[in-house]
């Protein structure tokens, strides 16, 4: 074949996908515009985390939906506004990403992960958890989780409700402070025996263990290696050598230094 036929036979080639590429997206958006969503009682949803808590169900995407978008089922495929459903989804504060899309038959398809909290904080009647960005938002009606505790003269201020995060640099500090104190904990002995953490009126962290009298006067969330490593000492070699409850405040504040109080 000459090279002018070649070229030819290539250029129609071009031409005939282009068309064909051109038919599939026409016939494509047409089925878009006669088919329609087939509404919540089809809709599909995929928590991805949902073997760790169960803050967000099916249910609640359904009530949402019906709630704030309201009429989307019966409308052609092309008229549901996908960034608007994702947009009302994850304006709930325990859901962290969402993603929906549909399908050609009709099917509403939403997949969203939750945010994951990593510590608790109980200010009076007002409860709330922080993640590990340091996003709060409020304990929800289901699902809670088992994570540290941490309650008194909480230095933030944080309304009722409240999601996001705190813009004072001070209350920024100081959150950044305890989750790294959290973070610590996360994997070793003490996440499981350190049940409370109190702010006592001067700002001094106090740590409460599940067994046992003694309360550890923490000071400050700051070397908080040193200071574990000082409660360590105390229950391996201060503890052991009196009857139990003996001491009722063991002081760590100190650098290498337990104080160790009746």
């Amino acid at each position: 074949m000459k090279p002018i036929a070649r070229r030819g036979l290539g250029l129609l080639l071009i031409v005939c996908c282009g068309l064909l590429w051109t038919l599939s997206v026409s016939m494509a958006r047409h089925l878009r515009r006669t088919r329609t969503c087939q509404g919540k009682g089809s809709l599909e949803v995929i928590v991805t985390d949902s073997l760790e808590r169960r803050f967000v169900t099916r249910e609640d995407i359904e009530s949402w939906l019906d709630k704030e978008y309201r009429a989307y089922a019966g409308l052609p495929l092309d008229s549901v506004d996908l960034d608007r459903i994702e947009k009302i989804i994850c304006g709930h504060s325990a859901v962290r990403e969402c993603e929906s899309w549909l399908t050609d038959d009709g099917i509403l398809h939403v997949s969203l992960s939750q945010r994951q909290p990593v510590v608790r904080f109980q200010d009076g009647q007002n409860g709330y958890y922080s993640d590990q960005e340091g996003f709060l938002f409020p304990l929800q009606s289901r699902g809670s989780v088992q994570v540290p505790v941490v309650d008194g003269a909480l230095p933030l201020t944080v309304p009722r409700g409240f999601k996001g995060t705190v813009t004072d640099e001070e209350q920024q500090a100081w959150l950044a402070r305890i989750l790294n104190l959290v973070n610590y904990m996360e994997g070793t002995v003490w996440q499981q025996n350190i049940s409370q953490i109190h702010v006592n009126k001067d700002g001094d962290l106090v740590l409460y263990p599940r067994e046992g009298k003694e309360r550890f006067l923490f000071g400050s969330p700051t070397q908080v290696e040193a200071k574990f490593a000082l409660m360590e000492a105390y229950y391996e070699s201060v503890a052991p050598s009196k009857d139990p409850g003996w001491y009722s405040l063991v002081d760590v504040r100190h650098r290498k230094q337990l104080v160790c109080r009746k």
